[in-house]
């Protein structure tokens, strides 16, 4: 195996992309920061594929991420187009 492609990734930084997609209130920015974070994820894996040791902890951990990363993805394909602003809701409330 070509080690030499895998290259050395903080095993920090898909954890810190993961917190940003989950935390990110903006629904426009959302799409972006969850293909960040898949990506890292993904390149996360493809490195402890190259590398010897157990571990088992994490790879579990990348799993579990990927899988909600895609349920949230799924989510925003189902959310209507327009949400309605607090503005709009609080009308609707008094009418």
């Amino acid at each position: 195996m070509n080690t030499g492609i895998c290259k050395a990734l903080d095993p920090q930084s898909w954890r810190d992309a993961y917190q940003a997609a989950m935390c990110e209130s903006d629904l426009n920015k959302l799409p972006e920061r969850i293909a960040d974070a898949e990506a890292m994820l993904v390149m996360r894996t493809r490195e402890l594929s190259c590398t010897s040791g157990d571990k088992f902890e994490e790879k579990d951990s990348l799993d579990d991420a990927l899988c909600i990363l895609h349920a949230l993805r799924s989510s925003l394909k189902r959310r209507p187009s327009a949400i309605p602003s607090t503005g709009s809701l609080d009308s609707l409330t008094s009418a």
